[in-house]
């Protein structure tokens, strides 16, 4: 154990087992965040749209409910989630994969951003507009 300055002992952590915040930690907790959100989503999905066999007038019922402005931000949140997670999946694939991966794994993170970026730049205003044009109708 190392010596500080006032000749105290204090314990060493060990290097490299610790998350600090870093890009790395951030892309993880994403990329589970936006699994479990679109599992969830693929969940409802898959029951809304089995009651098509068995319920037509209640299957469209629900989809009737789903034509309002808070789903459609659903819907905005839901492509954030599916975009960032496809990206960083690239991202992980690259890191296991690519013998530099390692290396320029922060790299590639602040590229996954920057495509989630410009993507949801593309998506999100048009699709908001068509949202909320719909709200008079």
């Amino acid at each position: 154990m190392p010596e500080n300055s006032a000749g105290t002992m204090t314990p060493r952590r060990p290097a490299g087992t610790l998350y600090r915040g870093r890009e790395g930690m951030w892309s993880w907790v994403l990329h589970r965040i936006t699994g479990v959100a679109i599992f969830f989503f693929l969940l409802v999905h898959v029951l809304d749209t089995a009651m098509v066999r068995i319920a037509p007038g209640a299957y469209d019922a629900v989809i009737s409910t789903y034509k309002n402005p808070i789903m459609g931000l659903g819907e905005t949140a839901l492509v954030a989630a599916i975009v960032f997670h496809a990206f960083n999946g690239i991202r992980i694939i690259l890191i296991d994969l690519w013998s530099k991966g390692t290396k320029y794994q922060r790299q590639m993170f602040w590229i996954v951003i920057g495509l989630w970026a410009v993507t949801m730049l593309g998506f999100a205003p048009r699709h908001l507009i068509n949202v909320f044009s719909e709200m008079g109708h």
